[in-house]
């Protein structure tokens, strides 16, 4: 199974097959309002920006299991990100990534790109993994990795 495999809802609660976004390449992050990196959110509609005509998709995926940092409604979400840094990659519902309740695809990108020293778990908010063209995950990049930083690994991507 891909991580492509899934249907999950978009803030606006509609559903999205990710299978759509095949042949594509997709950074996924899980992302919170109320966080120190969030602006983040800058870098990834840049990145967005700059290369979706080539085949990048970004998905961000609200998770408020971190610090209680994405407390809002789907509809505080949605706005929070449209009017602080214009993101018009697609935003998803509010998830889990950890634990009993954690979305499978969440289960998915973790048994596909350990952690460091392979642990499993998603440590904070704003973890990414990058989705090659076949579905299959490159990468995982902690928090702390820029969205800027990544843009030489996303065009190696595009490239294959």
């Amino acid at each position: 199974m891909s991580v492509l495999d899934y249907t999950m809802p978009l803030l606006n609660g509609k559903d999205q097959d990710l299978s759509e976004y095949a042949g594509k390449v997709v950074l996924i992050v899980n992302t919170a309002s109320k966080c120190g990196f969030t602006p983040q959110y800058d870098g990834l509609e840049t990145l967005y920006q700059d290369l979706k005509d080539k085949g990048l998709v970004i998905l961000g995926f609200p998770c408020n299991q971190f610090g209680k940092q994405e407390p809002g409604s789907a509809d505080d979400i949605g706005a929070f990100c449209q009017k602080n840094y214009g993101v018009s990659f697609p935003m998803f519902s509010k998830i889990d990534v950890n634990g009993s309740d954690a979305a499978p695809i969440y289960d998915e990108l973790k048994a596909a790109a350990p952690g460091v020293m392979g642990t499993k778990g998603i440590k904070w908010n704003f973890t990414k993994f990058l989705i090659g063209r076949d579905g299959k995950v490159i990468d995982r990049y902690a928090p702390t990795t820029t969205p800027e930083s990544l843009k030489a690994d996303i065009l190696k991507a595009l490239e294959a």
